[in-house]
């Protein structure tokens, strides 16, 4: 297990946190555009500038406390806009612009496991470079496999409740839709509790090892990251 500085900590995890809150945002506006809703696009959010998308706390406040307390990062950015009302077809749109959030950080778990890969190589060559490749690489699995998984979950107002909302017959969507308000705060609670990583750990965890089968790295190479 590797020992890192903050100042190293944060090289490593910055560029892989803004782009995998970024683009999931990002996501959730192309697709609701595509959908009929041009909401994002009106508001200037259809943008891979991070500062559009920065929010004091889910960006910068939680995961700087987790950062300086060690384990996984995760952090979230201020919501995409989206008018649902605007979608051709609201209530069966709504879960493909809330899955494309999701989406959006599991293809950018695999590039950074591209990234990774290559970093590995490089490193056992001896280049200069290889090191930092691949820290960031296993930075960018870690984050974006930790938000995947954590928006996936069937809690309004996560990506995983606007799935469920959508699916579910009318009287029980409107009953699932309830819970929003309390959505964050039923996290929060999950997370102070410990229960939230007794949830998400195991469903990281399978995608960490496929995404290292496929990409033929060292399933412990995920540990490198890891503080005491």
């Amino acid at each position: 297990m590797l020992e890192f500085s903050l100042v190293q900590k944060i090289i490593i995890w910055a560029i892989p946190v803004l782009f995998a809150i970024t683009v999931h945002e990002v996501a959730h506006g192309w697709v609701a555009l595509k959908l009929g809703d041009r909401t994002a696009q009106m508001m200037g959010r259809l943008t891979l500038n991070p500062f559009k998308h920065i929010d004091p706390v889910g960006t910068l406040l939680v995961p700087g406390i987790l950062l300086v307390l060690g384990g996984f990062i995760f952090g979230w950015a201020k919501p995409v806009p989206v008018s649902f009302q605007n979608l051709r077809r609201p209530k069966a749109d709504m879960a493909w612009v809330a899955l494309a959030g999701p989406m959006a950080n599991l293809i950018m778990a695999l590039i950074w496991a591209l990234v990774a890969k290559i970093g590995l190589s490089l490193a056992q060559t001896g280049s200069g470079i290889g090191e930092p490749m691949l820290f960031m690489g296993v930075a960018g699995i870690l984050i974006n496999a930790m938000l995947m998984m954590l928006n996936l979950l069937p809690l309004p107002p996560l990506d995983g409740g606007r799935v469920l909302v959508s699916v579910l017959p009318g009287p029980l969507s409107w009953q699932v839709s309830r819970l929003e308000p309390y959505g964050f705060v039923i996290l929060l609670a999950l997370l102070f509790f410990g229960l939230l990583g007794l949830i998400l750990w195991p469903l990281v965890s399978a995608l960490l090892n496929v995404l290292a089968w496929g990409f033929n790295l060292p399933p412990q190479i995920f540990s490198i990251l890891s503080t005491a």
